[in-house]
């Protein structure tokens, strides 16, 4: 769930939906000043105080997809007139907490957040909505009165997506058979972490030659490399592994890499970035396929919600994206997906 500062998203652009949202109610905003400041807030535009709304924005952690998540509330405050200001959380709750209440005491007038914690953040957003910010959420589910409205992934549908291709290469490529293991987030984010294992396993079961021999938590690429190369040697008989991130996906391809098992383990996963187009396309056949989220999209409908909530307007209280599936045996959408990503550093 990392990496190139990008301007614009064509290739997600293309599909934004008009509307979201049943958040309501609006609050008065005022401008600011752009830049960094002492507490690590970044700013973006460079209005003087009255003439643009302020909303604020908080990054689970620093990978691509929060980089994506980051440019699409970008384009949405331009082409709004807002002033962004924008933290990164670090996977922290305790620097979501403060960051939260750096916002709510600089008085925004929304606080865009992925929750890393529904019982550990939901004090401080509890906090900053009596203050008179409006909270939307992203990508993670907070479901508190405080909420205005909520964007996300369908997880159990991501997981699902790439264990149905899982299934169908088992039957087609191994004669029904295999030795799987799974990399997951559940510490991480113990009431969404296993919803993207679930729809993944939910096709599994389909196949009873299929047989998960194996599941360890690792989310960031270095610590699943690590992991996926500690279950390859305990396991030498795996002959598939599924990740349910970015993290997690591209430390189990460089580690069946580096174990030389090319050819002979077969990773599959979950998220899109550069990095993983670029396993999708390599000739080392080990990435087989991803089924990636929206990330644009979601940061540039977050910001159009706060709006609309601010400006009163009643849109749904939680807005589902669809994922999408890029496989190796695709390469022409995975070239897409490239060529649209690197105009963003035009």
């Amino acid at each position: 769930m990392k990496f190139n500062h990008l301007k614009h998203m064509s290739i997600i652009a293309a599909s934004l939906l008009a509307a979201l949202g049943g958040c309501s109610q609006n609050n008065a905003g005022d401008g600011g000043n752009s830049g960094t400041g002492n507490d690590g807030v970044k700013s973006t535009g460079s209005g003087t105080s009255g003439d643009k709304r302020r909303i604020a924005a908080i990054l689970m952690q620093e990978d691509q997809f929060f980089r994506l998540n980051e440019l699409g509330m970008k384009d949405a405050a331009k082409k709004n007139n807002i002033e962004l200001l924008t933290g990164s959380a670090a996977g922290a709750l305790d620097k979501e907490i403060n960051l939260v209440d750096t916002y709510a005491g600089r008085g925004v007038q929304a606080i865009l957040v992925s929750p890393l914690n529904p019982k550990g953040s939901s004090p401080a957003l509890k906090r900053a909505g009596e203050k008179g910010a409006k909270i939307i959420t992203y990508n993670n589910v907070l479901e508190q009165p405080f909420v205005a409205c909520g964007l996300r992934s369908d997880d159990v549908a991501l997981g699902a997506s790439t264990g149905k291709v899982v299934r169908e290469y088992i039957q087609k490529k191994l004669g029904g058979k295999a030795k799987i293991a799974v990399l997951q987030y559940v510490a991480l984010l113990a009431d969404v972490g296993p919803l993207r294992p679930n729809g993944f396993k939910s096709e599994i079961k389909k196949l009873p030659g299929a047989q998960i021999v194996a599941t360890q938590d690792a989310w960031l690429a270095p610590e699943a490399e690590r992991v996926a190369t500690d279950i390859l040697n305990a396991h030498p008989d795996i002959n598939v592994i599924w990740a349910a991130n970015e993290g997690g996906t591209v430390g189990a391809v460089t580690a069946v890499k580096n174990a030389g098992k090319a050819g002979k383990v077969m990773v599959f996963g979950t998220d899109m970035s550069e990095q993983i187009a670029g396993f999708l396309l390599s000739p080392d056949n080990i990435l087989q396929a991803v089924t990636g989220q929206k990330p644009y999209e979601m940061g540039y409908q977050a910001v159009e919600s706060a709006v609309k909530v601010l400006d009163g307007q009643k849109i749904q209280k939680q807005q589902i994206l669809p994922g999408v599936l890029f496989t190796r045996d695709k390469p022409e959408a995975v070239k897409a997906f490239q060529q649209q990503v690197q105009k963003l550093a035009q």
